[in-house]
């Protein structure tokens, strides 16, 4: 097969809250956007949770709807006992503390379900270079 007809791999980007969040917040509203508009063009394809499908039921009305209409994009994952076995994992190896096992657990459900990259506005827990 030659390269001209090799398609480049679309990667796997687990999203969490966060973003979909970030679309009403002014300062990530314009990265935010500009992300799911590369993932309606086909550059991504994303993967969401049930974890964050609970956490944006907490969220306004308006970050709501933006889900709703965006998970038709999304693959859902749910918690298994892999999740839950390597969050455990991060919070033994004190990675985060157990107040911040939800963010463990979005780690844990992105690497069980073979997500290349993770998108996310939490700098504190997830995005963190450490």
């Amino acid at each position: 097969m030659s390269e001209a007809n090799v398609q480049p791999r679309i990667l796997r980007v687990y999203v969490d809250t966060s973003v979909f969040g970030g679309v009403f917040d002014e300062e990530f509203s314009l990265a935010s956007m500009r992300f799911f508009q590369r993932v309606r063009d086909g550059h991504f394809d994303i993967i969401a949770s049930g974890l964050v499908r609970n956490e944006v039921l907490e969220a306004p009305t308006q970050v709501q709807e933006f889900f709703r209409d965006a998970v038709a994009l999304a693959e859902i994952v749910d918690v298994d006992a892999s999740m839950l076995r390597l969050m455990r994992g991060y919070l033994d190896a004190r990675i985060v503390t157990d107040k911040w096992r939800d963010d463990a657990l979005h780690v844990a459900q992105a690497t069980v379900a073979g997500c290349q990259m993770i998108v996310s506005w939490n700098f504190k827990h997830i995005v963190h270079y450490q």
